[in-house]
């Protein structure tokens, strides 16, 4: 073949390759951007929440917490969770303050010796509270946390999905990636693979018995995150979910934390 044919085919090749990259990222953002506007407007809300803490033989422990949220304009979404059972964990609570653009702002509360404890950003990766879940899965969902990638369309719980890659922008998040499944009728996360630092499965996340509240915002009842490098899992099962209860950001500060009963 001719050099100069050669050069353009592999030129036009590498247009086409960057061009649908592009789009595929497009699309991803498109899509992240409705899945977040699709649940805005909620204001605030508050929960009853069964924590299942199961081993790699299938051994379980249960928890009883409550959880309260607060949607905040122009800022990540701020949480309260707090333990009530088994009496080792009684008193214990955890305040998240979610930034788009910022470090999320991070506090553990330990009864035990009445001190809040901040969890530092290089931590953030490390199990909460011994589950599966990690820090920083308890954010709430914010655009500029990640670089998004359209993949394909695939199935998830009966239904037709998108499936996304997200990429975090924070350095020191224990994860390299992370590929979702977002059901292409209401936007709902049905199913998360979290991949480590070496690019490897580290847990997948799976969303189940969603309802719909006040006619427009769905959630789900049973989350499960499995670790595929320890065997262990752990479910959340949630039993109520009330809104518009009355929250401010007053609840939602560090000196709460040592109020909660």
């Amino acid at each position: 073949m001719p050099r100069l044919l050669c050069t353009v085919l592999l030129s036009v090749t590498a247009l086409l390759f960057s061009g649908t990259g592009a789009a595929d990222e497009v699309k991803g953002l498109t899509i992240a951007k409705e899945r977040k506007a699709r649940d805005a407007g909620w204001g605030d809300s508050e929960s009853r929440t069964t924590m299942v803490l199961r081993n790699a033989n299938g051994d379980e422990s249960r928890r009883e917490i409550r959880t309260a949220a607060l949607e905040v304009q122009g800022d990540g979404d701020k949480g309260l969770t707090i333990f009530d059972e088994p009496r080792d964990v009684r008193g214990t609570a955890f305040l998240n303050h979610s930034h788009p653009t910022a470090e999320d702002d991070q506090w553990l509360y330990l009864p035990a010796i009445k001190r809040v404890k901040r969890i530092a950003s290089r931590n953030k990766s490390g199990p909460f509270m011994g589950s599966e879940f990690a820090y920083e899965d308890l954010s709430s969902f914010e655009i500029e946390k990640y670089r998004f990638e359209y993949l394909r369309d695939g199935a998830c719980a009966e239904q037709s999905c998108f499936v996304l890659q997200q990429t975090p922008t924070d350095e020191f998040s224990g994860y390299s990636k992370t590929i979702v499944w977002v059901d292409q009728q209401h936007y709902r996360l049905h199913k998360a693979e979290y991949y480590d630092r070496k690019a490897a499965l580290l847990k997948t996340l799976t969303l189940h018995d969603y309802k719909l509240y006040l006619d427009k915002f769905w959630r789900p009842h049973k989350l499960t995150m499995q670790n595929h490098q320890t065997g262990k899992s752990t479910d959340l099962l949630i039993h109520d979910i009330s809104f518009n209860t009355g929250r401010t950001a007053a609840d939602f500060d560090t000196n709460a934390l040592q109020r909660v009963r």
